[in-house]
């Protein structure tokens, strides 16, 4: 999908609109924090999502982690000490990958805790940043030059918003095509289908992906 130079300023205005929202909260109205994190729970639970698979989906509740991760981010707000929205969003993450090592510790890893979970929080913490670049990628058409690599925080934030208004099994396939790069072959045996159906729909999901990003309209 390539986009085009009206789609890209309407995604700099809700870019900017966060980023004043939070210097916003930074300078002068700081009981506007909640409203400020909520901008990116969508963002928040697409990654926990791709960090779990079925067993652990079984386990460990995607929205436990992010309602956890935007609890402790409220209360320990005066800590961050960043200066941008792509440095808010990078704390953002790394408190999600802190409350999920340590439910894949609780559930997965009962023996050699301490030395398990510093592995296992070094493996999420690429895993996750992987997958931020994997969806601020997604879709654009081109590669992005080193110049504007912080965009991709907040255009993975925007399609994520996106993505939460897609249904259930078109958010699965593109989690497991788009963020855990898995081979079409998997993805059919993740979603007990045959490798063409999950090709279709893939196609079906990307279309639909594109819809909803080309409208952007406001994300109830």
């Amino acid at each position: 999908m390539m986009i085009s130079p009206s789609d890209s300023a309407v995604r700099s205005d809700m870019s900017s609109s966060r980023a004043g929202l939070l210097n916003q909260v930074r300078n002068s109205d700081p009981a506007r924090l909640g409203s400020l994190l909520e901008l990116y729970r969508n963002y928040l639970s697409l990654l926990a999502t791709g960090q779990l698979d079925r067993k652990l989906r079984g386990r460990v509740s995607a929205s436990d982690l992010v309602q956890e991760t935007m609890m402790e981010a409220h209360r320990d707000f005066h800590q961050f000490r960043g200066q941008s929205e792509a440095e808010f969003i990078g704390w953002l993450r790394r408190i999600l990958v802190n409350n999920l090592a340590r439910s894949i510790e609780m559930h997965v890893l009962a023996e050699k805790r301490d030395v398990r979970r510093e592995v296992s929080i070094e493996r999420l913490n690429a895993a996750v940043e992987r997958s931020t670049i994997q969806l601020g990628l997604a879709f654009a058409g081109r590669e992005d030059s080193p110049s504007v690599k912080f965009e991709r925080n907040e255009r993975a934030v925007d399609l994520a918003n996106q993505m939460s208004r897609l249904s259930a099994e078109h958010r699965e396939v593109l989690v497991l095509r788009n963020l855990q790069s898995l081979p079409f072959k998997e993805v059919a045996a993740r979603l007990d289908r045959s490798v063409p159906a999950a090709k279709m729909l893939w196609m079906r999901a990307i279309k639909k992906l594109r819809e909803a990003y080309d409208e952007q309209g406001p994300v109830e």
